[in-house]
């Protein structure tokens, strides 16, 4: 947890970094994500970040959350009492950081295996904490795109890349397919120059390439046609067409930039 918590504070100082110097127009630019602004995106995931927080230190007010959500009596932005609206990008940083100090503070004091309830399926402290790195991370790439300023290809990438492969069968199963039978190897070259593998070795499918660019593709972030991943297998090939690894409705990845 100490590990995975210093990776999503770094994530977060990588964020402020791009963010630091933008004026109030540059707040509300569109991003690549359609629909978003840098102001809604930050705003998002210091939303997610107080719910998550409330999940941790107060699971009866979380169920009485999810509870008032789920019959539309409540929404995250009236749950976490942010004037939204009225915010300056400025303020709506400080904002974030206060709600994301909070979270890592509260992750830090549990165990691994801890379970978190959440919207969906219950998770453990660990991938809580991963998929809350995941998101910081491919938000942040949309801010970055947006100004063209550098994004961190460090191996905090790992943890992203992980979530990656662990939700194949979620790639097919939120498009209503059937989960194909059969394994793909995975071997994904890091920033500092390691292979990071997963699945069998005598997998018939095969998918390699930079880890970078396959935490691009399974975020959405990249269409398939501007990585450099080598899907070898019909499992593999159909894998990366439709790879997301982030809950919530399919959704087709966007064109080429």
């Amino acid at each position: 947890m100490k590990a995975i918590c210093d990776d999503l504070e770094a994530e977060t100082a990588a964020l402020r970094a791009v963010v630091a110097n933008l004026t109030e127009e540059q707040w509300r630019l569109a991003t690549p994500a359609a629909g978003w602004d840098t102001h809604e995106t930050v705003v998002h995931l210091g939303q997610a970040d107080w719910a998550a927080s409330l999940a941790v230190l107060d699971q009866t007010g979380f169920g009485d959350l999810k509870t008032a959500m789920s019959s539309g009596g409540s929404d995250l932005a009236r749950a976490a009492e942010a004037d939204i609206d009225s915010m300056s990008g400025a303020e709506v940083w400080a904002w974030f950081e206060n709600e994301r100090a909070r979270m890592i503070a509260a992750f830090r004091e549990l165990g691994a295996k801890d379970r978190i309830p959440w919207f969906g399926p219950d998770m453990s402290a660990l991938s809580f904490a991963t998929a809350r790195l995941m998101e910081t991370w491919s938000h942040g790439a949309d801010v970055a795109d947006t100004f063209g300023s550098p994004w961190p290809d460090t191996d905090r990438l790992r943890h992203v890349a992980h979530i990656g492969v662990t939700t194949r069968g979620w790639s097919y199963v939120n498009r209503g397919l059937p989960v194909p039978e059969g394994n793909v190897r995975v071997e994904l070259t890091s920033p500092s120059g390691e292979v990071w593998a997963w699945g069998p070795e005598d997998a018939e499918s095969t998918v390699t390439g930079p880890a970078l660019d396959f935490c691009l593709l399974a975020t959405q972030r990249r269409h398939r046609s501007e990585v450099n991943l080598v899907g070898t297998g019909a499992l593999a090939d159909e894998w990366l067409d439709i790879a997301q690894a982030f809950a919530g409705p399919a959704t087709d990845t966007r064109g080429p930039s």
